[in-house]
């Protein structure tokens, strides 16, 4: 994020930037803080996450520079993915959230 950018601009300009998609942002799904300290006890990090469900709105899905290889998944084969620890609980809400929103976010 860039100081003064607002959180939605800056979720739609990263996504841009590291998938080659525009989106449509549909809701606010999860925010998670950690604090990381140093052996005194000291705030050393402090990181705030936020996951954003959002669907494709244009572009076309690339890889940035930063990254070898992009690619849709299926809910079913998330299992085998090396993904973050606490990654799949969300991704599993984000399906939950759109099977319960179906009706009021496609179009």
């Amino acid at each position: 994020m860039e100081t003064g950018e607002l959180l939605e601009s800056a979720l739609r300009r990263e996504v841009r930037e590291e998938t080659g998609l525009e989106v449509e942002i549909l809701c606010l799904l999860e925010v998670f803080e950690r604090i990381m300290r140093d052996d005194a006890g000291a705030a050393r990090y402090h990181y705030v996450l936020m996951d954003y469900l959002c669907r494709p709105a244009g572009g076309e899905l690339c890889a940035a520079d930063d990254a070898s290889r992009v690619a849709w998944f299926a809910e079913s084969e998330l299992g085998g993915l090396g993904i973050t620890e606490g990654t799949p609980a969300v991704i599993a809400k984000a399906f939950q959230r759109m099977r319960e929103e179906a009706g009021k976010w496609l179009k």
